[in-house]
């Protein structure tokens, strides 16, 4: 379970990230950070479960190496998500609704896609982690853009490094795992 909580979390930080960023800027009251929490929630729960389909559609061919796969996608994502936290680019936010909504939603999940692949070699069901990911990704973003006025864009940036932190420890971990190292 504590491996399941660390993946939810830390594939939530790119979505809170943008929901701090709206909130502090474009304030968008509590309807609004409802509606970007369900959003953001909704995205990150259905795109692991897409990369776990894929996952499953070629489990025979990847058995083998699965563990060096979750490793690599793991370290990417992480190592991505620390990148873009550095990057330091102050670009405002645009008010979030609609199809630009769906948009970031969408966006912001595509490495939950990837990290759903990873599932299987994580030791985690499906049907719980998919869960999982969503309703701590809606609640953090329903914190985030509430509170993004008073938290401001610097701590989502944090909360970006650790989350890529947490990715990489996860990808190592299973890799050790299945290597016998632990």
């Amino acid at each position: 379970m504590t491996t399941l909580l660390l993946l939810a979390f830390a594939l939530a930080m790119d979505a809170f990230c943008v929901a701090v960023a709206q909130g502090a800027s474009a304030r968008p009251g509590v309807g609004g950070a409802v509606r970007m929490a369900l959003a953001f929630g909704l995205a990150q729960a259905l795109m692991p479960l897409a990369g776990w389909g894929l996952g499953q559609a070629f489990a025979g061919v990847i058995e083998r190496v699965d563990h060096w796969i979750a490793f690599a996608l793991l370290a990417a994502i992480g190592g991505k998500m620390i990148h873009e936290a550095m990057d330091g680019d102050e670009t405002p936010a645009i008010p979030l609704s609609g199809a630009g909504l769906l948009t970031a939603a969408l966006a912001t999940s595509v490495d939950a896609a990837a990290a759903g692949i990873t599932l299987p070699a994580l030791g985690l069901p499906v049907g719980l982690s998919v869960t999982t990911i969503g309703m701590v990704t809606a609640g953090l973003c329903l914190v985030g853009a509430l509170a993004g006025g008073a938290i401001g864009a610097r701590a989502g940036r944090r909360a970006e490094v650790i989350g890529g932190l947490v990715l990489i420890g996860l990808g190592g971990r299973v890799l050790l795992q299945h290597t016998g190292w632990l």
